[in-house]
């Protein structure tokens, strides 16, 4: 059992029950779409948020970033909250008789194993955060990630390379991509992938 003094925030009680079953960490369901309503654990969030910060871990689905972007709009810069994404994976939780509308697994369909490589990728288990120049939105503009007829597809690329879901926005890729590599080996994988010179904006004198 992995011990975190963040409060880990879910959908519903079988992501919760799984997530009992590799963490040790206060587990929080949101109820889905119910939390839109209910101000008193809105109120929760924003202190957890700003005690110990929260962990966020939805489905990868449109449902699941809907939630995620309502709980980042309620806590805004008054509290900490990582952003946890598992990645898309297809198929049906046992408990169900038919895959969901997307048909991705949701949390309590991912294996363990998967579970905690998705929190190591979001930076959860690291005490220090990784220095040096951050990767940022200007990168995206100049690199055709953002702001480019075909960026979404050039983005959709990049995902697709990391084992990470589809409905990540520009901004939160940004986020992501924060957690899992520095900025260096940020500019080799858009040399990789799009054929770009391996060069940083900083190397200019």
């Amino acid at each position: 059992m992995i011990h975190l003094n963040q409060t880990v925030v879910v959908e519903g009680k079988y992501d919760k029950i799984k997530l009992q079953s590799i963490l040790d960490a206060n587990i929080l369901e949101t109820g889905g779409f119910q939390l839109f309503q209910d101000r008193e654990k809105t109120d929760l969030l924003r202190r957890l948020a700003q005690r110990d910060g929260i962990i966020v871990l939805t489905d990868s689905d449109v449902a699941g970033f809907r939630i995620r972007s309502y709980i980042k709009n309620v806590v805004g810069n008054t509290g900490k909250v990582i952003h946890v994404y598992i990645p898309d994976i297809f198929g049906k939780e046992r408990r169900k008789e038919r895959p969901s509308k997307e048909g991705k697994l949701g949390v309590e369909g991912i294996s363990p194993e998967i579970l905690l490589q998705a929190f190591e990728k979001a930076g959860v288990f690291s005490q220090q955060e990784r220095g040096g120049r951050k990767i940022t939105k200007v990168d995206f503009y100049q690199d055709g990630l953002a702001g480019g007829v075909d960026s979404t597809a050039r983005r959709k690329v990049l995902i697709k390379a990391l084992d990470l879901p589809e409905h990540l926005s520009a901004n939160a890729l940004v986020g992501v991509l924060n957690s899992l590599m520095s900025y260096e080996e940020y500019c080799g994988l858009v040399a990789r992938l799009y054929g770009l010179p391996a060069t940083s904006s900083d190397d200019s004198e």
